[in-house]
């Protein structure tokens, strides 16, 4: 098995589309409801979200193994002066959970960062997604609790951060 990164173009919009659209409703159906998962999907994932998002400075980084794309991260600056950068998405094909992919993608993506002399990630996890514990595993800590309203939801998160130097 042979892993590979891309960084991702416009041309790349489906295959990330169809990774989140994979993965979403498996992870936020139960937290959020049917509702609020296909508001929010809809919002963030539509083609024209995903090409907004790399205009406006989102890198997406994109897994593949042998080949086959698994994963995809995506990450931007937050605070220049600090060096602090936002993962913004990062979701891996449950076809492939448990086989230490999720952790690769985020290594490379805190490699991608210290080589933009990033010394901070941060990241949103919602407060009821188990991913929060293996963000844990890999060196994060909350920083505190954020309530963001997105249309007539609200997103109920933790913000983590992860020292990178």
């Amino acid at each position: 098995m042979i892993i590979t990164y891309k960084k991702a173009t416009y041309e790349d919009i489906t295959k990330i589309r169809l990774i989140a659209e994979k993965t979403w409703f498996v992870t936020y159906e139960p937290i959020l409801g049917k509702e609020q998962s296909k508001f929010m999907f809809d919002l963030i994932y539509n083609e024209h979200a995903l090409a907004d998002q790399m205009v406006a400075g989102q890198v997406f980084v994109l897994q593949f193994s042998d080949e086959q794309i698994v994963a995809f991260a995506s990450y931007s600056i937050k605070e220049e002066e600090k060096c602090i950068y936002k993962l913004n998405k990062i979701y891996l094909d449950p076809d492939f959970q448990g086989a230490g992919f999720g952790k690769k993608l985020l290594l490379e993506v805190e490699d991608q960062i210290r080589d933009l002399d990033g010394k901070t990630l941060d990241l949103n996890v919602n407060k009821y997604n188990k991913a929060r514990f293996f963000y844990e595993k890999l060196g994060f800590e909350v920083i505190l609790e954020e309530d963001i309203p997105i249309g007539s939801y609200w997103m109920n998160d933790f913000v983590m951060r992860k020292q990178l130097v």
